[in-house]
């Protein structure tokens, strides 16, 4: 089957396009410049922001991996939505049979923050041209190299005491970049998901509190102590996660004002077609450890 991963050289991607082609397919690895990637597959040129570039790289794919966002922009909720409107065109008109994307937990009735809420408004305009999507949610992924694992990681070795904003105290549920990538692998070209949403997540519900803590036990072998209070707010939390970490002040506000949603799996049919168990959230951390 022919594939093709969008952002293939981030987080997510560059972990994907290795898989995809150890379970046969053929793999082409969209970048924007593709004379510098040095990983597997066939790298092409594309860029999800500049829609005369996607019809070569989308002709003759039968699936679509969709992997890019604009966090790091303060406009990223009208980027986003222009990219995907554009990607699931081009996709549409060169006979793409499936889209894959990996998106974010949250309850439609919940009032989303604007990184959530972004990430339902590309779900709908990927498939807006009548390719089918298939969306897996998902909420923090923690692997070596992804923005949520390096503020934890990062937090956790330059802190020996912390005191957090009262979203700390807010439910999680953490997943493995390994099982994420298992997830999104065993989607592809499969019919039974095509124009489905899937929810997925570790074994366990945490809050980010106990995350930190299960972390400082793994990485330096001690508790850290934690005090919750009520006036720091995202933007404050950002400066701060800044000012502690190298993750930017923007993407850092982005993701943080989404912390104070609880982002839980409620459903879990995704077991029906994938049945192998999640890692838990400490041999993630531990993976993440070793490959850092």
């Amino acid at each position: 089957m022919q594939v093709l991963v969008t952002g293939a050289t981030g987080f997510v991607g560059s972990r994907l396009v290795p898989e995809l082609i150890d379970r046969g397919h053929d793999v082409r690895a969209m970048t924007r410049r593709p004379e510098a990637y040095d990983g597997p597959g066939d790298p092409v040129a594309g860029d999800v922001s500049d829609p005369g570039s996607l019809a070569a790289p989308l002709d003759g794919v039968d699936v679509a991996i969709y992997l890019v966002h604009s966090l790091d922009d303060d406009d990223f909720e009208q980027k986003d939505a222009e990219a995907a409107r554009a990607f699931g065109l081009a996709a549409a008109a060169c006979g793409v049979r499936q889209i894959v994307f990996l998106g974010g937990l949250g309850k439609d009735s919940d009032k989303l923050s604007a990184h959530l809420r972004s990430r339902r408004e590309v779900e709908r305009l990927l498939g807006e041209a009548g390719v089918p999507v298939t969306v897996l949610r998902a909420a923090i992924v923690v692997g070596a190299g992804g923005i949520s694992w390096e503020m934890t990681r990062q937090l956790v070795k330059n802190l020996p005491a912390m005191v957090v904003p009262k979203w700390a105290a807010t439910r999680t549920q953490p997943i493995a970049l390994d099982d994420v990538v298992r997830y999104l692998a065993g989607v592809v070209g499969l019919e039974a998901a095509y124009a489905r949403v899937f929810e997925i997540g570790g074994p366990e519900q945490l809050t980010y509190v106990e995350m930190l803590q299960q972390a400082a036990e793994v990485i330096q072998g001690r508790t850290v102590p934690i005090i919750t209070v009520p006036l720091l707010t995202p933007g404050l939390s950002s400066r701060w996660i800044s000012f502690v970490t190298d993750v930017d002040t923007t993407t850092g506000r982005n993701l943080i004002d989404s912390m104070g949603t609880e982002v839980i799996v409620t459903d879990h049919s995704i077991r029906d077609l994938l049945p192998d168990e999640p890692m838990t959230y400490a041999e993630a951390v531990r993976l993440a450890v070793a490959q850092d």
